[in-house]
């Protein structure tokens, strides 16, 4: 079966970077799109960055200059690289990924990030 894990998440000062990393297993396939969503508590999840298999990438209007998304397809892997954290960043962040034919999506089970100030 299909697994997305996150890792990389903890506790960093405000102005501090993170390297967020999502591992897929279970398939031998490329993703069409995958990205990065967030959650803090009493927010909506929103979509902070997202990279397709032919490398387009769109970002958040908050992060844009900031975080940067990237794709390894022949490793699997997916990075959000973070800089200038800010502690209004604080949040579950989530991989995501999706395929088009036949459509499905994926969610790993987040990891926490804290930005204090």
């Amino acid at each position: 079966q299909v697994q997305l894990v996150e890792s990389g998440g903890g506790a960093v000062q405000a102005g501090g970077s993170l390297r967020l990393s999502c591992a897929a297993s279970g398939n031998i396939f490329s993703f069409d799109v995958m990205g990065w969503y967030r959650q803090a508590p009493g927010n909506q999840r929103e979509l902070v960055a997202s990279i397709t298999r032919g490398g387009n990438r769109n970002y958040a209007d908050s992060v844009k200059g900031r975080f940067i998304i990237s794709r390894d397809i022949a490793k699997d892997m997916m990075y959000l690289q973070m800089d200038s954290l800010k502690p209004e960043e604080t949040a579950v962040y989530y991989c995501q990924a999706e395929s088009w034919n036949p459509r499905r999506d994926f969610w790993g089970q987040g990891t926490q990030v804290t930005v204090s100030s």
